[in-house]
């Protein structure tokens, strides 16, 4: 066992997450020691490997809750002033543009999973409120997306003018809608619905059809053409 306050330069040389890292190879590392090569360094009474336990901890050991620290939450932590904070905010956003990256560009769309596998990268690990559409050709592949807007805790608004003009100037046949749930409900709320019908009909009168509509959480989605909501 090694002692709260002993340092990392004290510990055997392979249990050093940088030399671990060197010897063994990135994936023998735990989250606490991936984290602990980020700040460096510890406090007077914690090694980099214990603080990074600590912060951990603070999420219940769930790296996507961890990912939703900002600067100040961070900060509080005795040991990580506004460096190593910024240094971990900087990894969140690598992976958060890793994950968005990896989506194609054009995916065929044939079911709420391919839809879902698209968009989760863009309306996961998300504070607030967020709404995107996939535009598709007629072979239901995905010309483009777009962010129509973003909100609060509890809502965003769509203008269907702006989300029309976008299909239409991309000459798109159908469309799917997509907002996630920050609070991680995987339930349509009647606004949800009254908005959806709402935009359903409008395209009915430019001769664009709305295919689907999807609430992401963080642990998965609720469509709406899946459920028979419309």
């Amino acid at each position: 066992m090694f002692q709260q306050n002993q340092t990392i330069k004290a510990w055997a040389e392979e249990d050093r997450p940088r030399e671990k890292l060197m010897l063994k190879g990135k994936k023998q590392l735990t989250n606490s020691e991936l984290i602990a090569i980020l700040l460096n360094s510890g406090s007077r009474d914690q090694s980099a490997v214990d603080l990074a336990k600590d912060l951990l901890a603070s999420s219940n050991n769930d790296l996507v809750e961890f990912s939703k620290k900002n600067l100040e939450d961070l900060c509080k932590f005795k040991g990580i002033g506004e460096t190593k904070a910024i240094t971990l905010l900087a990894a969140f956003e690598l992976g958060r543009r890793r994950k968005e990256s990896v989506a194609p560009t054009r995916i065929k769309i044939r079911a709420s999973q391919d839809s879902f596998e698209f968009l989760k990268p863009f309306l996961q690990d998300l504070n607030v409120e967020e709404f995107y559409a996939l535009f598709l050709n007629r072979a239901n592949d995905v010309i483009k997306h777009v962010r129509l807007s973003s909100g609060g805790l509890t809502g965003t608004i769509v203008d269907n003018r702006i989300l029309f003009k976008e299909a239409i100037d991309c000459l798109a046949s159908s469309i799917v809608l997509a907002h996630n749930h920050p609070s991680g409900q995987l339930k349509a709320s009647e606004q949800d619905i009254r908005l959806t019908k709402k935009i359903v009909e409008f395209g009915k009168l430019v001769e664009i059809s709305v295919l689907d509509h999807l609430i992401i959480t963080d642990y998965g989605y609720f469509s709406f053409s899946d459920e028979g909501v419309f």
